[in-house]
């Protein structure tokens, strides 16, 4: 077998083509997520990224586009953090719920935390339909998919109220952040979550 030169192999177009797109994407998002998208204009996206405006709308065709991208990017942010927690708490739901709201507390605690991108952005856009808002529903309806996992395997009576409910406090405390003093999130979560877990296991009188 020959021996490897030394000498660096030069990026393919392929590479350089993806470069560009990840730097106006990781701009993009920073922007998006301190400043809100509607205040975010295409100019000053390609200005932050230092990238010609034909750059962006190679790698993406409109704004909504690049939107969508940057929705998509913290979707697979968050599972990712999900499912390695869930992965370290398998066939334990109660363990596994509570290292949930720790975890996310947590990120509301954070002092560059404004809020959750998808709920963000679906409340600038008012149209139902508006391709934004249909990845911001389907986030939504992730997160109340994998709750009521949970709720399944905590063998409460009816695990679709307690999914509906969790998903309410999660949401709820994704816009109310700033109500939240310092680390109280993740205590106030998760005993509120204990609350209606408790209050789901108890007889209907």
């Amino acid at each position: 077998m020959a021996a490897k030169s030394s000498a660096q192999t030069p990026p393919s177009k392929g590479a350089d083509a993806l470069d560009v797109r990840e730097r106006i994407l990781e701009c993009a998002s920073n922007l998006f997520y301190r400043q809100g998208v509607r205040a975010v204009g295409v100019d000053l996206v390609v200005a932050q990224a230092g990238v010609a405006k034909t750059s962006l709308y190679r790698h993406f065709r409109t704004k909504d586009d690049l939107i969508v991208a940057f929705l998509e990017r913290e979707d697979v942010d968050f599972w990712t953090t999900w499912d390695g927690v869930a992965a370290q708490h398998a066939n334990d739901p109660g363990g596994e719920l509570a290292a949930h709201m720790r975890w996310i507390g947590e990120r509301l605690s954070r002092s560059n935390y404004r809020g959750c991108p998808q709920i963000n952005v679906a409340a600038e856009f008012p149209e139902y339909d508006h391709p934004t808002r249909q990845v911001a529903r389907a986030h939504m309806q992730g997160l109340r998919s994998r709750l009521g996992a949970i709720a399944q395997q905590l063998g409460v009576a009816h695990p679709e109220d307690l999914a509906a409910q969790l998903a309410v406090l999660v949401n709820g405390a994704f816009v109310s952040s700033e109500l939240l003093a310092g680390q109280d999130a993740p205590r106030i979560l998760l005993a509120s979550a204990n609350a209606l877990v408790a209050a789901a296991r108890s007889p209907v009188h």
